[in-house]
């Protein structure tokens, strides 16, 4: 668990709605990688949830590939979900709903897939997100999901930690972590694989305005409560600048990729499940 301030996480993507696509190449990119496993996935499913679905660029595609599917769209906020509709296709099958991922609207075992682009690093408490997510996958189903790694914005992190110890940038899960937690909430023959991805910035501001823009904002509950200074930021830009490169400033993104699937002789009590060790996979 990682105490984030929930209140603070939907506030932030609520106030970023409208600017989200112009800054999330980088998220589009991954959902891209996660999409491009479906090719590998026998599925036909007739209710699939696309979890924290921001404006709905996976909902979209989704929708091409399984297109006798009805699709969810669930995100914590609401902005989110506006711009996602204004973006929807004629006599498409999207709904929406405002939810945690903790609780999500449908009954128990009633969808056949749930795809979640980078959302697991903004929940809290991971295991009773995933658990949630169990109990709403029919026996059979399929948790596709991408996270973020500890590395990531490694530079930024360290730039921030020269100033002072306050945390300014989001901590996140390792990799091993993530699949203990599948384990715990009961999906069968969990996989997970690890890749790098460096975006390069002219300067600092660049990047934290691409991170405004989102809505990824610090959403630690030990972070400062205040906005940093001038003095503050000229201190940033001089301490990143050790990690420039041929011109560029590299921010790191390690990105974890993960599926679990319910068993089809699944026993929602039960919690337990049996897999080999050597499907939980890292590449570099």
């Amino acid at each position: 668990m990682i105490a984030l301030d929930r209140t603070a996480v939907r506030r932030s993507f609520d106030a970023a709605a409208r600017t989200y696509d112009a800054h999330a190449a980088l998220q589009r990119e991954v959902a891209d990688r996660l999409l491009q496993r479906l090719d590998f996935m026998q599925l036909s499913p007739r209710l699939l949830i696309d979890l924290g679905a921001g404006t709905g660029y996976c909902a979209r595609h989704l929708e091409t590939r399984y297109r006798k599917a009805s699709v969810l769209l669930a995100d914590l906020a609401p902005g989110m979900l506006v711009e996602a509709r204004r973006h929807r296709r004629w006599r498409s099958r999207q709904r929406y709903a405002c939810a945690d991922a903790a609780s999500l609207p449908v009954a128990d075992a009633s969808c056949d897939l749930i795809i979640s682009s980078l959302t697991f690093q903004w929940c809290d408490d991971l295991v009773a997100v995933l658990k949630e997510c169990r109990r709403a996958l029919k026996p059979g189903g399929l948790l596709l999901f991408s996270t973020l790694g500890p590395d990531t914005l490694k530079e930024l992190r360290s730039a921030f930690a020269s100033i002072d110890s306050a945390p300014h940038v989001n901590r996140f899960l390792d990799m091993h972590i993530v699949g203990d937690a599948l384990i715990q909430a009961g999906f069968s023959s969990p996989v997970l694989e690890r890749e790098d991805l460096t975006v390069n910035y002219p300067d600092v501001l660049t990047l934290m305005r691409d991170l405004q823009g989102i809505g990824a904002r610090n959403s630690d509950q030990a972070r400062p409560r205040h906005l940093a200074g001038r003095e503050t930021l000229k201190k940033l830009g001089q301490a990143y600048e050790r990690f420039r490169v041929d011109a560029a400033l590299p921010a790191t993104y390690e990105l974890v990729f993960g599926h679990g699937w319910v068993s089809p002789q699944a026993r929602p009590q039960d919690g337990s499940s049996v897999f080999p060790i050597s499907r939980l996979t890292r590449r570099s």
